[in-house]
C-alpha cells in the first residue's frame, strides 16, 4: 500500500512523543536517540516511497533470448521457471563450473533465503541460477541442508551473460532479476544496478536495502559492519 507522504504527521513529532524509556538512560542519550527516532521514521518513508516507484515502472524489455535451464525436476525455458505465477525471481548464484564450492556472500544470502523461500513462493517464483552442473547444485544443497530453495542450472551461460551474471571478461558477479509474466508475454521488470561505480567512498558496492539480513542486523550495533572480516562457508 502506498501512503501518501503530504498527510502524514511530522517524523521529529512522531519521534518527540514515543514513550520508551530504558533503566538509567542518560537525557543526553534519549535527545540523541530521539533525533535518530527521527531519521529512521524519515528512513522508513524513503524506503516505502522508493518501492512504490519500483512498482511504477513501466514494462521492460521483452525476453526474447532461447535460455535453457536444468532444474531438479528436469529441462525448461524461462516460462517453465514462472510454475504458476506471474513473478519470476532469479538469483544469479556465483558457482560457476570453474569453482569447487560457491562464493561465501551469495551463499550467506541463499541461507537467509532458504528460511523464507515457502513464504515467498506463497507471491513469486523464486530460482537460483548458476552455471555448475544441476547434479553439484544439488549436492551443494545437500551439504547446506537447504530444502525449500529451487535451484537450477544456466545450460547455455545465454541467460547469465544477458542478465549480469557474467561478465564481458567472464568474471561471475551476483545479480538478482525481477521478471514479470502478463497476457501471454515474459517482460523483464527490476535488476540491482548498483554496483562498484555506484559505491560511495569507503564502501563495498551494496544495494539499497540490501537484501541479505545480516547487514540489517550488524547495522543496529556499534560495531557496524566492519571492513576486515567476510561470510565463511564453515565455521
Amino acid at each position: 500500500m502506498t501512503v501518501q507522504t503530504d498527510t502524514l504527521a511530522l517524523a521529529a513529532d512522531l519521534a518527540r512523543d514515543n514513550p520508551v524509556r530504558y533503566p538509567n538512560e542518560s537525557p543526553e542519550y534519549r535527545a540523541a536517540r530521539t533525533a535518530l527516532l527521527a531519521q529512521e521514521i524519515e528512513l522508513r518513508r524513503q524506503i516505502e516511497r522508493v518501492a512504490a516507484q519500483r512498482r511504477a515502472l513501466p514494462p521492460g524489455g521483452p525476453v526474447t533470448g532461447d535460455y535453457r535451464f536444468q532444474t531438479e525436476d528436469g529441462a525448461c525455458d524461462i516460462a517453465g521457471l514462472f510454475g504458476d505465477k506471474q513473478t519470476l525471481g532469479l538469483y544469479s548464484y556465483m558457482f560457476g563450473p570453474e569453482r569447487e564450492r560457491p562464493c561465501p556472500m551469495c551463499t550467506n544470502l541463499l541461507g537467509a533465503w532458504e528460511g523464507n523461500a515457502l513464504d515467498i513462493d506463497q507471491r513469486m517464483s523464486l530460482v537460483v541460477i548458476a552455471r555448475s552442473p544441476i547434479e553439484k547444485l544439488v549436492a551443494w544443497k545437500r551439504e547446506r541442508g537447504w530444502k525449500n530453495l529451487r535451484m537450477a542450472t544456466d545450460l547455455t551461460g545465454g541467460y547469465s551473460r544477458d542478465y549480469f551474471g557474467i561478465l564481458p571478461d567472464g568474471s561471475e558477479i551476483p545479480s538478482f532479476n525481477i521478471f514479470t509474466r502478463r497476457d501471454g508475454s515474459i517482460r523483464h521488470f527490476w535488476s540491482g544496478e548498483m554496483t562498484g561505480q555506484t559505491a560511495d567512498p569507503g564502501q563495498d558496492p551494496r544495494g539499497a536495502p540490501d537484501l541479505p539480513p545480516m547487514w540489517a542486523v550488524l547495522d543496529t550495533t556499534p560495531e557496524g559492519r566492519g571492513t576486515d572480516w567476510y561470510p565463511k562457508l564453515s565455521y
